[in-house]
């Protein structure tokens, strides 16, 4: 059986990213390094990012905010059904793979916009812009871009911690279909379901999420001990950890850290949470990396389309 236990001992690293950008030859392999150890032994790190505006960040709070708040009817309107590729999800939508417990949350997916001939158009629907809120698309959309860039950096760090070419993440999710969710947390007495969390115990679906921010804690890991492992944050870092697509491609070398968003001791508090998503494109083809290869790839190749859906599936989005 498992239960929180904070430890001194056991604690998500801590990395600069201006030690990459800007460093020393020495400081630059140090962060390349420390990130890949960090994913390896808890699937998480914790970022202090180089030229971030996280001014744009709480803008983005206070929009999503300011839509989560607006009637159920309105929110509906924006709730096209489409497998929560774009726009609102209700509550109670949304479980954890395995679980039958509905997770307690709604959230907003802004995704990719490419142009109507582009060759993924067809599988990019198009977002949406609530006009109840101001500046919602100037907002949302000018963070989605930027934590796609700050994710490319990522990816070039980890390339070479597994000796790949320094491009192959950027081709893989070249014009991918990466996702910014915006989560909202209502208070807890608004629900009647016992055995349901904030977010049950799950595996992200990615290659690596990038959390900016949350209004209260709750996020933890499940450590190698079996014991559940607070990640703690403060304004002005960033959250990264590794999902099901990178742990497929590594051979579980890195794996996919299993965490979760507990119930708050205020029941009446709500929560608020910014995650982005990176995916691959839909044709690019999960492939066992050489240097995880061992004693041979644990999974057969397979798009991230075709994997994506059968996980989108498993968790009642689809």
């Amino acid at each position: 059986m498992t239960h929180t236990k904070n430890t001194p001992t056991r604690k998500v690293p801590e990395l600069n990213l201006v030690d990459y950008i800007a460093g020393t030859v020495l400081e630059k392999q140090r962060f390349v390094d420390n990130f890949y150890a960090g994913l390896v032994e808890y699937g998480f790190i914790v970022l202090n990012p180089y030229q971030f505006d996280f001014s744009l960040v709480e803008d983005c709070y206070q929009v999503f905010k300011s839509f989560f708040k607006l009637p159920l009817d309105t929110k509906q309107a924006y709730n096209i059904n489409d497998g929560g590729k774009r726009g609102y999800v209700p509550r109670l939508q949304e479980h954890a793979k395995n679980s039958n417990n509905p997770d307690l949350k709604e959230f907003w997916h802004v995704g990719r916009e490419v142009a109507k001939n582009h060759r993924f158009a067809q599988e990019y629907p198009d977002n949406l812009w609530p006009h109840e809120v101001a500046d919602f698309k100037q907002k949302t959309y000018a963070l989605y871009q930027q934590l796609d860039q700050t994710a490319l950096t990522m990816f070039r760090s980890l390339a070479t911690a597994l000796d790949v070419p320094k491009d192959y993440f950027e081709k893989l999710t070249q014009d991918g279909n990466s996702i910014l969710r915006a989560i909202h947390y209502p208070p807890m007495t608004e629900f009647e379901l016992p055995g349901s969390v904030r977010a049950a115990a799950h595996e992200d679906i990615n290659l690596i999420t990038l959390l900016v921010g949350a209004t209260d804690s709750g996020l933890e890991l499940l450590d190698r001990d079996g014991e559940w492992l607070a990640v703690d944050s403060t304004p002005g870092q960033i959250v990264v950890d590794s999902g099901d697509m990178l742990s497929r491609i590594a051979n579980e070398v890195i794996p996919a850290t299993t965490h979760r968003v507990v119930n708050p001791s205020d029941q009446a508090s709500d929560r608020y949470s910014m995650p982005f998503f990176c995916h691959p494109h839909p044709d690019a083809v999960l492939s066992c990396i050489p240097s995880c290869l061992g004693d041979g790839a644990k999974y057969a190749d397979i798009t991230a389309r075709d994997f994506l859906n059968q996980r989108l599936k498993e968790i009642g989005l689809s």
